[in-house]
């Protein structure tokens, strides 16, 4: 933890091999987060670029070096979103999901139908849903991401589940 402090204290000097070193260390992460979001290989390295570029250009205003993974992840979340916004794209069901999805035909509609689902809820809800369950944070660092107060996160997060059940009731997936 020392040296994250040591290398974020530099890069905010303006020692890019510093930040070069803390990015590489959570580009996977921030790769897989862009990649939940928009469902696209390119897009997502599209995404980790931009997330680079961002973090690199306001790494001043990162205040506590402690919470440098969970900063790049907020910025990744935003960049994610508004490119979402920008494009408007439909997502189609890619190929690369075939591997994904496991052999037996029920299993796999359910699961399409929960990624639908999800793709449903609002924004705040669906950030929540995506980070507790496909990225498995807890909701202390969820909310530390998000900048939510961990009483909001745990209302989003059950809120969204309500919906996600009754829709899957209503749906008579269950």
């Amino acid at each position: 933890m020392v040296v994250i402090k040591k290398l974020v204290r530099k890069a905010q000097k303006g020692d890019e091999k510093a930040y070069l070193i803390l990015f590489q260390q959570h580009e996977v992460d921030i790769y897989r987060m862009a990649y939940i979001y928009v469902k696209n290989q390119q897009d997502a390295l599209d995404i980790v670029q931009e997330t680079a570029y961002k973090s690199f250009s306001q790494i001043q205003t990162l205040k506590n070096p402690d919470y440098f993974k969970t900063w790049l992840i907020r910025i990744a979340i935003n960049t994610a979103l508004s490119y979402l916004r920008r494009e408007k794209k439909v997502v189609h069901l890619n190929p690369e999901y075939a591997e994904m999805f496991p052999s037996n035909d029920k299993d796999v509609s359910l699961q399409i139908t929960l990624r639908d689902l999800v793709e449903g809820l609002k924004e705040s809800e669906k950030s929540v849903v995506l980070l507790r369950f496909y990225a498995d944070y807890t909701i202390e660092e969820i909310s530390n991401i998000l900048d939510m107060p961990l009483g909001t996160v745990k209302t989003n997060l059950y809120r969204s589940l309500d919906k996600l059940r009754k829709q899957l009731k209503r749906e008579d997936y269950l």
